[in-house]
């Protein structure tokens, strides 16, 4: 059974469902059917046009909900048509169906976290990570949206700023995360930025580019985490990184700063230097400033903290980070990282052996124990 395929055709299917007039959550319960009976029925009997067979399917098992529903609440349905057989559009749905999760009736954060879920294919523990709230908020959260689109039609695409958000936090999860939606991340940002010139559309596809020039020099070869100073910079795509650059260039010409274009510049800085110590870390602590104004987010200011100890020395970088709330994920990494830089041992050991049972994923943690063995080692010296 190929997964890849099903999840890849996902999104489009849902967006047939809708534009013929299912409301969201029943058609995403429906297209849920529809993979399982794929999943159950294609290794010995596999379709000649998988998304046709998906659109059928689905829309049958959406028909059967829908009838059902009429006969228990004795009201009206929709129309119960079958889609005619037959090869289905070739059409990519997935940045019109992005655009449509996006309604005006819901709330940026709500339509960013529903289309996470529904398209970006995240769990909701995935989701609330990037939040930085709790599962069982991002639950109610999702459900709550959920309920907003099944009373309205999905006929009014939302704003590019909240879809911006969305293909995001998609690139993030699928750069750090367990399930690689990086690639399709870039490829929607491409197909917006090729639709709607705005310098923040722009600067996204050049944050999203750069960082993924490094994406082969991130990982050794047993998948432990390689941190951005000890990357093998010969690893990293140089190609990717020119037209990373040359985007955000044009974008920055254009003098309508936005957070993208702004974290993009850090990204670009990084790929300037031709070494770690060769990094120009004063301008980049200059660009976070220009973060915080823009933003003035947690994750920000954590990030701006290893800059300035970068720039001015690990005193300085943790009288930065004294001013970030504990509770925002990776603190006790960068405090460790600090301490250690610092020369107070005990304290980074502490800290990023606190840092790994904290860590999101298990690459994540490993090299956080590892570098606490480490630490532990010096000390003992």
């Amino acid at each position: 059974m190929d997964e890849a395929l099903l999840r890849s055709l996902t999104p489009s299917v849902l967006g047939v469902l809708v534009r013929r007039g299912a409301d969201f959550a029943a058609a995403e319960d429906a297209v849920q059917d529809a993979l399982i009976e794929a999943v159950r029925t294609w290794p010995d009997d596999p379709p000649r046009d998988a998304k046709g067979w998906l659109v059928t399917v689905a829309w049958r098992k959406f028909l059967d909900a829908q009838r059902a529903d009429v006969a228990r609440r004795r009201r009206e349905g929709v129309v119960d048509e079958e889609p005619p057989p037959g090869p289905a559009s070739a059409v990519d749905d997935t940045l019109q169906l992005y655009f449509l999760c996006a309604h005006p009736s819901l709330t940026p954060s709500s339509a960013v976290a529903l289309t996470l879920r529904a398209v970006g294919g995240l769990t909701t523990r995935q989701i609330a990570r990037a939040y930085l709230v709790p599962e069982t908020t991002m639950a109610q959260r999702i459900s709550r949206a959920k309920r907003t689109v099944s009373r309205v039609r999905l006929d009014q695409p939302g704003d590019v700023a909240t879809v911006l958000r969305v293909l995001y936090l998609v690139f993030n999860e699928g750069y750090t995360g367990d399930v690689d939606l990086a690639a399709e991340a870039i490829r929607l940002t491409r197909q917006l930025a090729t639709v709607i010139d705005r310098p923040e559309v722009a600067g996204l596809l050049a944050l999203m580019l750069l960082h993924h020039a490094r994406r082969a020099a991130r990982t050794a070869p047993d998948g432990s985490l390689v941190p951005l100073a000890e990357q093998d910079r010969a690893r990293w795509d140089t190609a990717l990184i020119a037209e990373g650059v040359e985007v955000l260039q044009a974008a920055l010409a254009r003098d309508r700063l936005g957070e993208y274009q702004a974290q993009a510049a850090i990204a670009a800085l990084h790929a300037d230097a031709p070494s770690a110590d060769e990094t120009d870390w004063v301008q980049i602590v200059e660009w976070y400033d220009e973060l915080v104004r823009l933003t003035d987010g947690p994750v920000v200011r954590l990030n701006r903290a290893v800059a300035v100890g970068e720039a001015d020395g690990p005193r300085a970088g943790l009288a930065a980070l004294a001013a970030v709330d504990p509770a925002v994920p990776r603190h006790a990494a960068v405090a460790a990282y600090l301490h250690e830089r610092a020369g107070d041992l005990a304290t980074a050991a502490r800290l990023y052996a606190e840092a790994a049972r904290l860590a999101p994923n298990v690459a994540e943690r490993d090299h956080l124990t590892r570098r606490a063995a480490r630490v532990n080692t010096r000390r003992r010296g």
